[in-house]
């Protein structure tokens, strides 16, 4: 239980960092460009990340809240996972209750969500790096230009980042499936 819980907060430290990191490249390289002074891109690429790695983290969290809800319907799912790790139902009676290979208790990740999910981040990155690009320069044109520009920017980063993850995390669940079985 433990090593469970020191692993899921290691793999989201590490998540968030490598978000971090990436974000903080790309937003001093976008406020540069519109800019043209290294000392506001600094700035701008310093704060604004920091405070988007917050929000990041907030807003994966509710998602992976909404898709889990999503996910579960009702009684039957709650008891077909109480089985399935109780190893109840074996292999054969899943496949023929839910006509494929066994019994996922993954989390969907339908195009629909992802675009959705993707289109959140969007407007949540906008709001946040209009109100520090402001802070910061107290210029509303500049504002609105790295408001608009580097969450364009940072959202295709994002999705890519998101889906990344999606597959390390994918691909560790299902090393540990297979020592298991």
């Amino acid at each position: 239980m433990v090593r469970t819980l020191i692993s899921t907060a290691r793999r989201l430290a590490l998540k968030i960092a490598s978000y971090g990191v990436m974000h903080l490249v790309v937003a001093i390289l976008v406020a540069f460009a519109i800019t043209r002074d290294w000392r506001l891109a600094l700035a701008v690429g310093v704060v604004e990340p920091f405070f988007q790695t917050i929000a990041y983290s907030i807003h994966d969290r509710v998602w992976h809240r909404i898709e889990r809800r999503r996910m579960l319907s009702g009684l039957e799912e709650a008891s077909e996972a109480f089985t399935a790790r109780l190893e109840i139902m074996d292999p054969y009676e899943q496949t023929r209750a839910h006509g494929h290979h066994g019994h996922s208790h993954a989390l969907p990740r339908s195009f629909k969500q992802v675009a959705l999910k993707t289109v959140t981040y969007g407007v949540m990155h906008f709001v946040v790096a209009v109100a520090v690009a402001f802070a910061l320069t107290r210029d509303w044109k500049i504002s609105l230009a790295i408001g608009i520009i580097e969450p364009l920017v940072q959202t295709v980063f994002f999705t890519a980042h998101d889906r990344i993850w999606t597959r390390i995390e994918a691909r560790k669940a299902a090393r540990a499936s297979a020592l298991t079985a």
